[in-house]
């Protein structure tokens, strides 16, 4: 996966279409993300860079629950992709 803002605007649209809200706010995450289970709303660190940011969401979303009936086709493509390399040993 390729570390470009296009793929940032990929995974985002992941959450958006699954009913979460990113927000980039500063504070003080070890992972670089907080979420709110409750309010559907995931907190990333805003002083990541493009890099850290798509890592912070690679770690993040597999952890949400996500229906991936309600994605979009490309959109499903791209979670189970994200799901595969979660589910990978490493």
């Amino acid at each position: 996966m390729k570390y470009t803002q296009t793929t940032l605007d990929r995974l985002e649209k992941i959450l958006d279409e699954s009913g979460y809200v990113l927000r980039y706010e500063r504070g003080t995450f070890q992972s670089g993300y907080c979420i709110l289970e409750q309010k559907k709303v995931a907190v990333l660190n805003k002083f990541l860079q493009t890099e850290g940011r798509i890592n912070a969401l690679l770690d993040l979303i597999p952890q949400l629950k996500v229906d991936a009936a309600g994605l979009h086709p490309d959109t499903i493509k791209l979670y189970e992709e994200v799901m595969e390399k979660h589910a990978a040993p490493q």
